[in-house]
C-alpha cells in the first residue's frame, strides 16, 4: 500500500522532467521530423536519425538533449553564433554550416553564401539572404549586413523546412516557393516587428510558421494578421 501511496508523487516529480522540451512532430515521406523549441533562435531538429542544431546559445536548457550530426549557425551574434555552446554539442564527425563571417571564429564550419546550394550529411541545404533594409545603429549603417548571414531551407523527406536568422522581410524571403514550416524572427529594433513578419509570411506562405526570437513582440499582433489566411497555420511556442 505505502508504494501506491507514492506513486503518484513519482508520477508529479517525474513528469516536468518529461515536458522540459515540449516538441512538435511533422510527418514526412520519409518518417517523422521531430521540432524542439529550444530558446530564442536556438531549435532542434531530429529526423532519419540525425540530430539539427539550429543557432545553439547557452541561454538555453540544453539538458538532456542529445548532441548534434549537424549544426547550423546564421550570424556572428552572440545570441547565434555562441563557440562554447557549439563545442559542447559536437561529438565525432559533427558538420557545422555557416556563412563566411562565422567561419573566420568557428573555422571548421563548411562555408555557405548567399544564395549557394550544397547538400550536408544527406540534408539539401539553400543559404538564403537574411539582412536589415532599414534598421540600423545609426544612419547608414544596418544591425546586418547584406550577404554576411544566412538564413536556411533545409529539405527533410520532402518537407522544406525554412529558417529566417534575423532579418527584414526581403525579397528573397518573400520570393520562397513551396516552404511547409518557417521560423520567423520578430523583435526591435534588430529584425522587425510582428505587423511586418506577417506580411513577409503572407508573400511566400509557408504552411506552418513558427515566431521565434521574438523577445518582447506582441504575438498577438502577428497571430491576428494571419488569422484569415488559409493554408497558413500559426503555431505559437514558448520560447523563453
Amino acid at each position: 500500500m505505502k508504494s501506491r501511496q507514492f506513486l503518484p508523487l513519482l508520477l508529479a516529480v517525474a513528469m516536468p522532467c518529461l515536458a522540459a522540451h515540449p516538441s512538435d512532430t511533422i510527418s514526412t515521406s520519409q518518417g517523422p521530423l521531430k521540432i524542439t523549441p529550444v530558446k530564442h533562435a536556438s531549435v532542434m531538429l531530429e529526423f532519419g536519425g540525425k540530430v539539427i542544431h539550429v543557432d545553439p546559445w547557452s541561454q538555453g536548457d540544453y539538458t538532456g538533449l542529445p548532441k548534434a550530426d549537424v549544426i547550423f549557425i546564421t550570424d556572428v551574434h552572440g545570441d547565434h553564433m555562441d563557440p562554447a555552446k557549439i563545442s559542447d554539442l559536437k561529438k565525432e564527425g559533427t558538420v557545422i554550416v555557416a556563412p563566411t563571417a562565422v567561419a573566420q571564429t568557428v573555422s571548421e564550419a563548411v562555408v555557405m553564401a548567399n544564395g549557394e546550394r550544397k547538400t550536408v550529411a544527406g540534408i539539401q541545404v539553400e543559404a538564403v539572404p537574411m539582412y536589415n533594409l532599414v534598421r540600423g545603429p545609426s544612419a547608414g549603417k544596418f544591425y546586418h549586413d547584406k550577404g554576411r548571414g544566412n538564413g536556411y531551407v533545409l529539405v527533410l523527406g520532402g518537407k522544406r523546412v525554412y529558417f529566417s536568422g534575423d532579418t527584414e522581410g526581403v525579397p528573397e524571403i518573400k520570393a520562397l516557393k513551396n516552404i511547409d514550416v518557417a521560423f520567423i524572427t520578430m523583435n526591435l529594433p534588430y529584425t522587425m516587428p510582428p505587423e511586418e513578419a506577417a506580411e513577409c509570411v503572407k508573400a511566400f506562405r509557408p504552411k506552418i510558421v513558427f515566431p521565434y526570437h521574438y523577445r518582447n513582440s506582441d504575438l498577438k499582433v502577428f497571430t491576428e494578421a494571419l488569422k484569415d489566411e488559409k493554408g497558413i497555420e500559426v503555431r505559437l511556442r514558448d520560447w523563453y
